[in-house]
């Protein structure tokens, strides 16, 4: 929305989602005088239904109307930002139109990922990422061939150097610390576990189409370099700058230009030193089992992310620790039936069997 206000000559809000938070959808939809507006949460229709319509804004409810609403001609592009699973629908059904997808929802690449790149090659519909770190590999590889690496950068989050045994009576108020970022509960827990950087690894494979075992993560506490590339011939280009998701939201809206923005200049006289580390997987193990989800395959990456959103919504409602999040994950890998090839039917019966149990 910053980015909007700021290159309104550029941009305008044709529709605007949400999922439960009226209030907030209300204030923007009154701010930027979309089309229409879409709430997730049916009971909340009502409520904004009747504050919007006096300003001849439609209002329609519910997870389908999420789906239909990407069939309206006049969006040019979806910024797709709805967290986990739930974002797969509407994503794919963007893409089946045609639509550019500025791509914020990394749940729909890890689950569906040969589904969802093969649909956005058919139905030509270019997707533009918007994670900083997939945004950053993405500007380094324009006009270049021949990747050796991907090198991932990680925070490390709010725990990076804590031990096991530190991190056994860890709070949801300490976990959502995050030292760089300001974001939704769900991903600043999953950053806390690195779960987030192992999906990221799994997005980065079919973004950019390279094998795991050739996406490095490196932990580098200060967030200034986003991401970066190495080439056959052994030259590495980063992406670099102030942690912000302003920057590549505006990269993904205005591509292939570069515009103006607002924000203030990376100063490297206030940052002298930059330093990068091994995660720990030993501690951390969320990043382990998401290389062994890609590295098997089939729908096991969709019984990651399943397991994961129910853990961590475990560990938000206090029915779980901190450390059983890994646990809780590695159990249902385990337990899952392994389908190799799956539909995207065969996806959708898998995340609600594991929600199920």
């Amino acid at each position: 929305m910053n980015v909007i206000r700021r290159h309104r000559d550029l941009f305008s809000v044709e529709v605007l989602c949400a999922g439960s938070n009226a209030d907030l959808l209300v204030e923007q939809a009154l701010e930027f005088n979309p089309n229409a507006v879409v709430i997730a949460d049916e009971s909340r229709y009502s409520q904004v239904k009747e504050v919007l319509d006096p300003h001849d804004i439609k209002v329609y409810a519910g997870a389908e109307a999420m789906v239909e609403v990407m069939e309206m001609g006049s969006i040019d592009m979806v910024l797709a930002a709805i967290v986990g699973f739930a974002g797969l629908r509407p994503t794919l059904r963007a893409i089946e139109q045609g639509k550019p997808v500025a791509l914020a929802n990394k749940e729909t690449l890890v689950v569906a990922g040969s589904i969802v790149t093969a649909a956005a090659e058919r139905f030509r519909a270019p997707i533009l990422p918007v994670d900083s770190e997939h945004s950053a590999i993405f500007q380094c590889l324009i006009g270049e061939g021949n990747i050796d690496k991907i090198l991932l950068t990680a925070s490390g989050g709010p725990f990076r150097g804590r031990s096991r045994q530190e991190l056994g009576q860890v709070t949801l108020e300490q976990a959502l610390k995050h030292p760089n970022w300001s974001m939704g509960r769900k991903v600043t827990i999953d950053s806390a576990t690195l779960m987030n950087k192992g999906l990221e690894v799994i997005e980065a494979k079919w973004l950019f189409n390279v094998e795991a075992s050739n996406i490095e993560v490196l932990v580098h506490p200060q967030s200034v370099v986003h991401s970066m590339v190495q080439f056959c011939d052994g030259s590495i280009k980063a992406q670099m700058g102030t942690p912000t998701m302003e920057t590549p939201i505006q990269y993904a809206f205005s591509f292939p230009y570069r515009i103006e923005s607002h924000l203030p200049r990376f100063d490297f006289l206030q940052h002298p030193s930059l330093t990068f580390e091994r995660p720990d997987r030993d501690t951390f193990r969320c990043l382990d089992l998401a290389y062994s989800a890609i590295e098997r395959g089939g729908n096991m990456p969709c019984v990651l992310n399943a397991a994961n959103e129910v853990a961590v919504q475990r560990f938000i409602d206090g029915r779980l620790s901190f450390l059983g999040i890994a646990d809780f994950v590695e159990d249902m890998m385990q337990k899952a039936p392994f389908i190799p090839n799956p539909s995207l039917e065969d996806l959708f019966e898998t995340d609600r069997n594991i929600r199920q149990q």
